[in-house]
């Protein structure tokens, strides 16, 4: 066994930085895409499309596999009860502030501004409830599945620690190859998607509930990349399957692109659409991996002042951009008839006015506990000699 590098990896915080940032564009290209979203555009932009698949089908996965490498890179380091403190306070306080703070107003862009809550008078108690929990949570969907996956590691990750043999458990032991992660992780998906076949036909009102969507299933699906994530900082052989370049994961990522994109299309409205997505995910994301992975060791692994700037601004601008998109979509993609220029347009206006909020909040102590969970402690002044 040979443990993780205690030292801060760079690329792996300019990865998880850029991830967070690729948010805009892809909801940017969803009001542009042949998608149904909140706000779209008159027409549907092809290659806006694909860019919003693209984005969409290995983005979060990725991201939860670095998300579970830092946290327990963290585990090592902390006692267990501090940890679990540290760890939540990072993404509990941003997902409750961001509630009132912008899910909630947000909410009411979409009741006065679009048509995405037409018939809201109409719905009974639950169905209110219902669609209140889905916009509510909105895009912190993630912040919400980290604060789940670590109560859950607060348990687990004590078992990974423990572990003083040289051999990893099973079936880590037998994932010694980019080939059999990804057919362990397909197997996952088989057993994932038969459950939800299961839930659908025994309870077919369930999978629509957003409670049940946001706590059970979005947690199920990507606890094995989180816990995949903290056994490669444990043993170093697995990392570096991830670092080490793979022509055949590019070839095979390009294959699961074009069958995702093919399944939207072709199964748009077929019950097997779920299944075979949730398949395509799960494998692309181990595929994707080690893509980003080994050319972000190679091109992202240094100290830059740049990068450490994005990487501390990308959750505010991720929990921000959301708002900022639905009134770009709503009040000025109607006026600008090219998608391509209208898209081009929304990344200058979503990704300025995200920027500036960012530096407005910056000089606000309060603002900045919120949104990013650390404790604001005041400068001491120097004194003089």
């Amino acid at each position: 066994m040979t443990n993780g590098n205690n030292q801060r990896e760079f690329f792996l915080d300019s990865i998880r930085a850029y991830l967070m940032l690729l948010g805009i564009p892809f909801h940017l290209s969803l009001i542009y895409s042949s998608h149904t979203w909140s706000v779209n555009s008159l027409t549907p932009s092809f290659s806006l499309t694909v860019l919003n698949d693209v984005i969409h089908a290995f983005r979060m996965q990725v991201f939860f596999i670095i998300s579970g490498y830092f946290s327990f890179m963290l585990y090592q380091r902390y006692e267990r009860k501090r940890w679990l403190k540290v760890r939540l306070e990072r993404v509990a306080i941003p997902l409750l502030s961001s509630i009132p703070l912008i899910t909630l107003p947000q909410f009411f862009l979409l009741k006065y501004a679009t048509h995405k809550l037409d018939g809201w008078d109409g719905f009974d108690l639950y169905q209110k409830i219902n669609v209140a929990v889905w916009e509510l949570v909105s895009h912190l969907w993630f912040l919400l599945t980290l604060s789940l996956l670590t109560c859950a590691a607060f348990y687990l990750f004590r078992k990974i620690k423990a572990i003083k043999t040289p051999i990893a458990p099973f079936p880590i032991n037998n994932m010694n190859s980019l080939g059999k992660i990804s057919l362990y992780f397909f197997i996952y998906g088989i057993a994932y998607s038969a459950t939800h076949r299961i839930i659908l036909i025994t309870a077919p009102q369930l999978p629509g509930n957003g409670l049940f969507n946001f706590v059970v299933m979005e947690t199920l699906f990507y606890l094995p990349f989180f816990l995949l994530g903290a056994y490669a900082f444990k043993y170093a052989w697995l990392k570096e399957i991830f670092l080490t370049p793979s022509p055949k994961a590019v070839l095979g990522a390009l294959l699961l692109f074009i069958a995702y994109m093919l399944n939207q299309k072709l199964l748009a409205h077929s019950d097997l659409m779920f299944e075979v997505e949730v398949l395509i995910k799960i494998v692309l994301g181990i595929l994707m991996t080690n893509v980003v992975f080994s050319f972000g060791h190679r091109l992202l692994n240094y100290h830059s002042p740049r990068i450490t700037y994005l990487v501390n601004a990308s959750l505010f601008i991720y929990l921000v951009h959301h708002p900022l998109t639905l009134l770009y979509g709503a009040f000025v993609t109607p006026y600008i008839s090219n998608n391509i220029v209208g898209f081009l347009v929304g990344l200058v206006f979503v990704f300025g006015l995200a920027f500036i909020l960012y530096e407005a909040h910056k000089r606000v102590p309060l603002l900045r506990f919120l949104f990013s969970g650390k404790p604001q402690t005041p400068k001491l002044p120097l004194t003089k000699a």
